[in-house]
């Protein structure tokens, strides 16, 4: 069974940085790709960023909209992986609840394919 288990956010003014963290409980194999997803009112869920890890290497994805402010990393052990999103030169258009998802396969974009999900935190920028 994964678990999906989320923190940070918060709000901030245009130009700042906030960091996002998601842990996620489970072997390797269950967890899968990891990614973080967006929500603003009245728009669809975005894919913002994933990374996954396979033979020793570790692939990491962006939309374009983030590429270049926003990196994901990741920290992990047989037990659980520790998901980080910095996000940096953020912008009022990057405000949205933010959603940490596990157990992904095939596009890392499409959120039909993450099977769990974290709580959601909110991100709000000020301009």
């Amino acid at each position: 069974q994964v678990q999906v288990v989320q923190s940070g956010g918060g709000s901030v003014q245009a130009g700042g940085s906030l960091r996002l963290s998601c842990v996620v409980f489970g072997s390797t194999s269950s967890r899968g790709r990891v990614a973080w997803f967006r929500q603003a009112p009245g728009k669809e869920r975005e894919g913002v960023a994933s990374i996954i890890s396979s033979y020793g290497s570790r692939w990491t994805d962006y939309s374009d909209s983030v590429k270049g402010r926003f990196s994901i990393s990741q920290s992990q052990d047989n037990n659980k992986a520790t998901v980080y999103l910095q996000m940096n030169s953020l912008q009022p258009e990057d405000t949205a609840m933010y959603f940490c998802a596990a157990g992904g396969r095939g596009p890392w974009n499409d959120r039909e394919r993450y099977n769990y999900w974290g709580q959601g935190t909110q991100v709000t920028v000020s301009s």
